[in-house]
């Protein structure tokens, strides 16, 4: 059977770093977010279970149909703005009509090609430019961690670029062999306290409040179409897949208003884990990588049955490693993108100022630094036109 031969060592290894990197990277902010409405411990398990399983179940199928890595996750962005909200503000019944609310605007600018048609008009230099800073930010946590684990970053920093060296394909898989040996050997991995347990969905049904649309909705639908949309479609092209950039988008907004009731309050294209599942990292084969969302639905899938189980035992790995590991993964994408960025003089300063402004992490008006970045660049592009348009005709 051709999808099992396409499977290898590597793209499973993509998937189950790609899936580490979310459940351990932000997973506590979905939690603070369902507290912040009113969840007790059972409605956060149905949480994890509703974004666990929109994750698998729209990463899967099209990554399937397309053989493609189609890379689904949920909007990290859209969590910090529920998080911030305060206890007591707003319902659990609220929040749902809310994510209802922004999971149609995603459905209608996805489908009728609104945000497509709104994406190509960024020039390439400013979208390689706007994904080098997502990477980027995330990236930097890497080194920051030789404060509190220097042996662990220099161990596998070395371990990252001798294999690199020798054997490119499998210098992700030798950092995360040798780390996790680094790890156990420190005494920094912690089983912790894990219990077997199948999360049960709870269906909550929603309650439409203006004030709610105004404070979740519209923040929630502006920060992911901005700060995980944009920077998604940016990884799919950087790595040179032909896909359906319109219905894929609609289909996020499908998956928020599936699950919205049950705790999905929001998904969206990737782009962190895209660039790991679609590097050649992942697989020298641009058509077999499409296993490595595979395998990261896979393993979203067995966090989604397995709710709290499962995530407790990723979160044994401690953050550093974490950390590195992906910083390292993330290295050869950074540098392409920013290779494209800066390879053409005439938007050069305007795409250094997206990267800039994107790597920065600012925040204004509860939309983050990917939003700002690329109106940023954006408008130093418009105010150079014309010296660019001279240049071009002289």
């Amino acid at each position: 059977m051709r999808i099992l031969r396409d499977f290898s060592v590597s793209t499973v290894t993509a998937g189950f770093v790609a899936a580490l990197v979310g459940l351990t990277s932000s997973i506590a902010i979905v939690f603070t977010g369902a507290r912040a409405l009113g969840a007790d411990d059972a409605m956060v398990t149905s949480w994890v279970w509703a974004v666990c399983i929109g994750m698998a179940v729209f990463t899967v199928v099209p990554s399937l149909r397309l053989r493609v890595p189609v890379m689904v996750v949920y909007s990290t962005p859209a969590a910090v703005i529920i998080a911030s909200l305060r206890p007591g503000d707003f319902t659990m019944a609220q929040g749902v009509g809310a994510f209802l609310v922004a999971g149609a605007l995603v459905v209608i600018v996805g489908f009728t090609g609104t945000f497509e048609r709104l994406i190509n008009k960024i020039p390439v230099a400013l979208s390689s430019a706007l994904l080098a800073g997502v990477l980027g930010r995330f990236a930097l946590n890497g080194f920051a961690d030789a404060a509190t684990a220097p042996w662990l970053i220099v161990i596998c920093t070395l371990t990252y670029v001798v294999v690199r060296l020798l054997a490119s394909r499998y210098a992700v898989i030798a950092v995360l062999v040798v780390g996790v040996i680094t790890a156990v050997a420190s005494g920094t991995f912690s089983s912790g306290e894990l219990r077997f347990s199948v999360a049960q969905p709870i269906f909550t049904g929603p309650s439409f409040s203006l004030a709610a649309i105004v404070a979740i909705s519209l923040p929630v639908f502006i920060v992911t179409m901005a700060g995980q949309n944009m920077p998604g479609v940016a990884a799919v092209r950087h790595a040179k897949y032909d896909v359906p950039i319109s219905p894929i988008v609609g289909s996020t907004g499908l998956a928020t208003l599936a699950l919205a009731p049950f705790g999905g309050y929001m998904f969206s294209m990737s782009a962190i884990t895209a660039a790991i599942c679609m590097e050649p990292a992942s697989h020298e084969d641009p058509q077999r990588r499409y296993t490595a969302a595979l395998s990261f639905g896979a393993f979203y899938l067995a966090a989604g049955i397995f709710g709290t189980s499962v995530t407790s035992a990723l979160i044994a790995f401690p953050s550093e490693l974490v950390h590195i590991v992906t910083t390292l993964a993330l290295l050869p994408t950074i540098g392409a993108n920013l290779a494209v960025a800066t390879r053409d003089e005439t938007h050069r300063e305007a795409a250094m100022i997206t990267f800039l402004v994107t790597l920065s992490g600012v925040t204004v008006a509860k939309i983050g630094s990917p939003f700002w970045g690329a109106a940023a660049g954006v408008v130093a592009t418009v105010i150079a036109a014309p010296k660019i348009a001279r240049r071009i005709r002289s």
